[in-house]
């Protein structure tokens, strides 16, 4: 049996060549269109699992404040930190290197509070409204006792006061 040469007509020549180049330009089309819609899955896929660690954190933190909320409830209110203000430090023309002294020495006689019960603070105001008051402060030759204006007792207590200078 012979096979007949249709390699060798022009027509036929045109036909396999027109056939090779469109199999070519049809795998590069198909090539084309799974690479996008492989990137577009791949993006949405890498989005989807961002979500996902975004909400899992979420929930982490969620339920570490409610485990955090349930020990508060059973542990009491303590003090973390002690903020002192002294109201007429402009009359007295104190500087801030003499008024961050002064705070920082009321600081050192109530420093003790940090970590109380916010409770039995509350109970003893009174108590330590009077040793800041009853005692006198020196820094720089000057003698400086306070009277107690305002005092807020919470997680962040509050101290206000307000100077007098004595002369020593």
């Amino acid at each position: 049996m012979h096979i007949p040469p249709y390699h060798k007509k022009a027509t036929w020549q045109r036909f396999f060549v027109g056939a090779v180049i469109g199999a070519i330009l049809a795998y590069g089309i198909y090539l084309y269109i799974y690479g996008s819609l492989y990137e577009q899955l791949l993006e949405e896929n890498l989005e989807l699992e961002a979500e996902v660690t975004e909400l899992e954190k979420q929930n982490e933190a969620l339920t570490q404040d409610k485990e955090d909320l349930d020990a508060q409830r059973e542990q009491p209110i303590t003090v973390e930190t002690i903020e002192i203000n002294i109201t007429n430090d402009e009359e007295l023309r104190l500087d801030r290197l003499i008024v961050h002294q002064l705070e920082e020495l009321i600081n050192e006689e109530i420093n003790h509070l940090i970590g109380e019960n916010v409770t039995i603070i509350d109970e003893s105001s009174q108590l330590l409204r009077s040793s800041v008051e009853n005692k006198g402060f020196t820094v720089d030759d000057f003698t400086y006792y306070f009277d107690v204006a305002q005092l807020t007792v919470s997680r962040n207590m509050i101290l206000t006061v307000e100077a007098k200078l004595t002369d020593e």
